[in-house]
């Protein structure tokens, strides 16, 4: 009898799909699990896969920053997410951010749809037992608590758990465009993002008013440890009366056209489809009360009479700690049959979280067809984040969006302005060496 060669992937949102993706491709035989539509977690309420919960930003498109690099080597991957987002995104300078809905609903046809993955809509309360076919579990910052004990259990770790935060929208037909205006930070012409201009007087009453309000309060269980790249606004105004001005309200680059002069402090807004009708409020993630975000949000120009399409939650976010549980193939060292993948992983962010599904998907593949899984060149962002996941000092490990502070130390000096560019031209050399280790 001829042996088929089959994985498992348990999760199908970014990483999950991605994952799922690259091994059918490959020819192996997928099984993939999502437990929505019985189940939904906190954050996520559409049925479709490879829902984005947070923002519709995939961040900077840039070549010479650290994610546009991460982006560009998912691209030469064959990134399926990546070419979905291009399909699918909407104006925001120079960002990638995309029409939620139609990224997911596209991704969701083209999975369900691919003749080599048999979508299963059920929930799987444990790891599945080891044998002959590679298991991916990639269910994300919101991993059921059975599942994630099935873990715990697994590698002999209890799980660690901070909280990500998700910020409002916005229907932008109401707001107040006497007051607000289209502009990009430093960009001529109108720009992509909507700008809330504050005088000293209102920015204070709005910090003041921010600092006595009331959130929604822990439950016993929880021990919040915030991702410094997403702070709720409340805790950033707890830190002093200028640090919003400086973070998410910061006005520079940002003159009002009406008047040539920057206010106070902004709130930026950036559209979260390509009709425009829908707006994030950027920065504004928040544990705030319901009603207290609607009190305290229409507080903001241009935003008196707005109405929410969604307000704003905190919800947590579960990862192991990958430098004592995962190899570089981000196989876990119990069990080289389990690979995880996603923010699961420990790493931070949607783009991330597709690359390590990517990388899960090549290697689960590479097991299944009797290969050797492979492992990141170091110069390339994918090794950037291996390397922040295996190597990182287990007692200080923290969830990471790529930066150019996890590559290798440069072997000779590169001024400052040109170490982008620099990082870029050693990731595409790696790359032609891995794509051909990987016959692509």
């Amino acid at each position: 009898m001829t042996h088929t060669p089959q994985i498992t992937v348990i999760g199908a949102g970014l990483a999950g799909c991605e994952a799922a993706f690259q091994a059918a491709e490959r020819g192996v035989k997928v099984t993939l699990y999502d437990m929505k539509p019985q189940q939904f977690s906190p954050a996520h309420s559409s049925e479709n896969l490879a829902e984005l919960v947070c923002s519709n930003s995939l961040r900077s498109d840039a070549p010479d920053s650290a994610v546009g690099l991460l982006k560009e080597e998912m691209r030469q991957l064959g990134s399926l997410l990546m070419r979905i987002a291009e399909k699918t995104r909407v104006p925001a300078g120079k960002a990638l951010a995309v029409d939620r809905e139609l990224f997911a609903h596209e991704i969701t046809a083209i999975i369900s749809s691919h003749p080599n993955i048999d979508l299963i809509r059920q929930e799987v309360t444990a790891i599945p037992a080891q044998t002959d076919h590679p298991v991916i579990l990639a269910t994300g910052p919101l991993t059921s608590d059975s599942l994630a004990e099935s873990l715990a259990e697994l590698t002999g770790k209890d799980r660690l758990a901070f909280y990500d935060a998700i910020a409002p929208i916005v229907y932008g037909d109401s707001l107040n465009m006497d007051i607000v205006f289209r502009k990009s930070r430093w960009d001529d012409g109108p720009g992509d993002y909507l700008n809330c201009p504050m005088d000293q007087e209102q920015y204070l009453h709005f910090i003041d008013e921010l600092s006595k309000a009331n959130y929604v309060p822990a439950k016993d269980f929880e021990d919040p440890k915030y991702f410094e790249g997403c702070l709720p606004i409340e805790v950033m105004c707890g830190r002093g009366v200028d640090t919003l001005r400086y973070g998410p309200m910061k006005p520079v680059g940002l003159a009002d056209p009406r008047t040539g002069e920057e206010a106070y402090a902004v709130v930026q807004l950036r559209m979260e489809n390509k009709e425009g009708t829908l707006y994030n409020l950027v920065g504004f993630q928040t544990k705030l009360t319901y009603p207290e975000q609607k009190r305290i949000f229409t507080m903001i120009p241009g935003l008196e009479q707005c109405e929410f399409a969604r307000l704003g939650s905190i919800h947590r976010n579960t990862f192991i700690c990958a430098p004592e549980l995962l190899q570089p193939t981000l196989q876990t060292i119990v069990r080289p049959d389990l690979f995880i993948a996603g923010q699961l992983s420990g790493v931070e962010g949607y783009v991330e979280s597709m690359a390590m599904g990517i990388l899960a998907g090549i290697n689960a593949a590479r097991i299944a067809l009797g290969e050797t899984p492979t492992r990141a060149p170091k110069h390339t962002a994918f090794g950037a984040l291996i390397h922040h996941l295996t190597d990182t000092d287990p007692k200080h490990f923290q969830p990471s969006n790529v930066n150019f502070g996890l590559f290798p130390e440069w072997e000779k000096k590169v001024r400052k302005k040109f170490r982008g560019e620099k990082r870029a031209e050693l990731s595409a050399e790696a790359m032609i060496v891995w794509k051909k280790e990987l016959q692509m």
